[in-house]
């Protein structure tokens, strides 16, 4: 159900896509497929479903498909369509997100209440949209100006498509009733068993985007970095192993916790991942499914950088930095680095030496928020297909686990 057949090219094979074919058609058949994705993810919702806030960090399947409309209403049709028409001048206000500079915004922890307009009108705003981009593509007199934003328009919806089910998720967590997004969901099988230890990895490694292809500005300038001797486990860690984390006090053992996580963790009484409830003596989870018994074999997901990081230090190990997990992942030493859970690492999430954000309202994307965040690195489930590179930096705050987050050990060779 979630796999997605829409794709955007990714690093490795952008660049011959759009050479082999006619642009227009390239870029115009892209904006149909990641548009149309974005609709089938959100089919199996009701109008009720699609309006719900479960929390202030969540926004409802709604907003988020007028959201992404928006974007490519105010960064590519309003300055580069001297036509276009705007569907409604009030929803600038409604649907802008975090960028200050393209005007004022409703407050994100109340996007629940937005009930009007409701999920028929959002869906006329999107196919309103939809034909002026179409249009603009088709006809543009230059369309080398356009492109940039084209991308970065559907990169970023493509973000939001692996939100809806992360927030979606979350909501339905709050019914008792334990409802399933798709019945038929189930995790993906592993491409590859890797149980052998990685390859010791140290020395100077070029790190951050250096090729062809899309990445995000957060992902740049590539730069060198001197690794220490470091083996990363090849598998992320499974449910099997976090059960004997739990088994053994890990939730009840203040010192394998950060002073700030174990706050938290007091705070929010947590004792299992998120999602996590144990029936009967057995742990089972809600998933996209609905209530699922735990699999050992399974990724652990839905855990915070404060569970990782104590996790690590119980197992004798440490989180890996997002330069050695970029460098295994590169090696292909790593068996699920994409597809199954994105994976934290212990590095902050700050900009790479020679950084700098744009000046334009689309540097606001990701340079403000290089504070206070951790970096996740990998993919998941959840990621729709050519969104996943080596390179990427996904950041979350620390507490954070409502999205699909997991783990993988380091071992720092002495």
């Amino acid at each position: 159900m979630i796999a997605s057949t829409a794709r955007l090219p990714d690093s490795s094979d952008g660049a011959g896509a759009k050479e082999s074919a006619d642009p227009r058609c390239f870029w115009r058949d892209a904006f149909h497929n990641v548009r149309n994705e974005t609709e089938r993810r959100a089919a199996p919702l009701s109008p009720e479903d699609q309006v719900i806030q479960s929390m202030p960090d969540a926004s409802p399947t709604k907003w988020h498909r007028a959201h992404v409309t928006w974007f490519f209403e105010q960064f590519l049709l309003r300055p580069f369509a001297r036509d276009y028409q705007i569907f409604d001048e009030r929803f600038a206000f409604l649907f802008n997100s975090y960028y200050v500079a393209a005007g004022p915004r409703h407050a994100r922890p109340q996007r629940g209440l937005i009930t009007r307009p409701g999920h028929a009108e959002v869906s006329a705003y999107r196919a309103h949209v939809d034909a002026a981009v179409v249009k603009l593509i088709e006809e543009a007199e230059d369309l080398d100006p356009l492109i940039p934003i084209i991308e970065i328009g559907l990169n970023h919806e493509q973000q939001h498509q692996e939100l809806m089910l992360t927030d979606i998720l979350d909501a339905f967590s709050l019914n008792a009733t334990d409802p399933a997004y798709a019945a038929d969901w189930d995790w993906p099988q592993a491409k590859t068993q890797c149980t052998a230890p990685g390859n010791v990895i140290a020395g100077i490694h070029l790190i951050g985007h250096d090729g062809e292809g899309f990445c995000y500005d957060n992902e740049q300038p590539a730069h060198q970095v001197l690794l220490q001797q470091v083996r990363l486990a090849p598998e992320a860690v499974t449910n099997g192993q976090w059960l004997e984390f739990i088994e053994d006090g890990g939730y009840e053992t203040p010192n394998l916790w950060l002073s700030d996580g174990w706050a938290c963790a007091e705070a929010q009484a947590w004792s299992a991942p998120g999602y996590w409830r144990k029936i009967d003596g057995t742990w089972f989870s809600l998933t996209l499914a609905g209530l699922r018994r735990i699999d050992p074999a399974r990724p652990v997901c839905h855990v915070s950088y404060y569970e990782a990081d104590a996790f690590a230090r119980w197992a004798g190990k440490d989180l890996p930095s997002e330069e050695e997990w970029e460098v295994a992942a590169k090696t292909g030493a790593l068996a699920d680095a994409f597809g199954h859970v994105w994976q934290w690492t212990r590095s902050a999430y700050s900009p790479y030496p020679g950084y700098r954000a744009s000046a334009d309202a689309l540097g606001e994307y990701n340079g403000k928020f290089m504070v206070n965040q951790m970096v996740l690195r990998g993919s998941s489930f959840a990621t729709p297909a050519g969104h996943s590179r080596a390179t990427y930096r996904n950041f979350f705050q620390p507490a954070a686990r409502w999205q699909f987050s997991g783990l993988r050990l380091a071992d720092h060779v002495c």
